[in-house]
This record gives C-alpha cells, structure tokens and sequence, in this order.
C-alpha cells in the first residue's frame, strides 16, 4: 500500500459556523508539513494540479481561470476572482459554478510543525453533495503533501455515503 491509500471509510468532518462567508461549511486538515508548503500546494498552479486543478493566467489581475483537472482533462475553466491572498495564512475567492456562485476560502497557521488548514465555503444550496467534494479534494491533498498516491484516494468512499451528513448540516 503506497502513502495516501486509505485502510478505513473516511469520516465526514465537516461543520456548519459563522465565519467572514456568513453562514459556512468548514472542514480543518492538520499537516505534518511546513506552511509554506502547504501554502504552495494550495496556491501554485503545478502544485495545485498534483490534488485537484490547476490555474492560469496572471494572479496578479485578481482574476483567473481554474480547470478542476481531477474531474477529467476537458473540464471547462471556471473564473476565480481572488479577493484575499496574504501568503502563507490566508486566501479568498469567488467562482460561479453552473448557476451558482460559490464563496471558499482558507487560513493556514502552523505550531511545532503542524500546518492546520481551515478551509471554508459560504453555505449553498446543495451542500449535500458539495461537502463530500471538499472532503474528498482535502484528503487528496493529504496524499500529495505526504509523497502519496492521490489515485488511492478513492471518490466512491465519500459519495454518496457523506450526502446525508451533509444535507443534515443545511438545516
């Protein structure tokens, strides 16, 4: 079994609190890893590929174009524009998914080399099958920060058996 492959079902974390999105789904990761690489992971576009997707364009614009190349390789690019980057503590953006707009955002802090990860997105509507997403993404980035497989982190294990939790925070 290579790094990253999971031995048990995964577990939803997810909760529901107020935060600067409003109402929000959060989910915390700890990393045995230093901040600026996890920052890295979750910032710089050949890194960020390794897990979930990759960006182009020019950052500095406030403006770019994600491709969710986990999904597939001819997965359409949804625009990001990014609101808060303050590396390596914190990032915010807003994208548009199909016909809703989605808030994320993240803080990283790290103490006695654990980097935690509060990753966060403004309440929607289908939360049911978008906090099984999150968790899914977030353990593949576990396997990538590891050394891991991201392939043994397996979509299956969190959808649909995470729907329900979820669907049960949005109440």
């Amino acid at each position: 079994m290579t790094s990253g492959e999971r031995t048990t079902e995964p577990v939803p974390t997810g909760t529901v609190a107020a935060g600067p999105l409003g109402r929000e789904i959060q989910l915390t990761r700890k990393f045995t890893a230093p901040i600026d690489a996890v920052w890295a992971s979750m910032t710089e576009s050949e890194r960020l590929e390794r897990w979930i997707g990759r960006w182009e364009g020019d950052h500095r614009t406030g403006r770019v174009s994600f491709f969710m190349t986990a999904e597939g390789e001819h997965t359409p690019a949804e625009e990001y524009h990014i609101e808060v980057c303050e590396p390596p503590h914190r990032f915010a953006a807003t994208t548009a998914v199909g016909d809703n707009r989605w808030q994320l955002r993240f803080e990283l802090s790290e103490h006695a080399g654990i980097t935690t990860l509060l990753f966060a997105q403004a309440m929607v509507d289908d939360v049911g099958d978008v906090g099984p997403g999150w968790e899914y993404y977030l353990d593949r980035l576990g396997a990538a920060l590891a050394g891991g497989d991201v392939a043994g982190v397996q979509w299956d294990a969190y959808y649909p058996s995470m729907k329900a939790y979820y669907a049960a925070l949005a109440s």
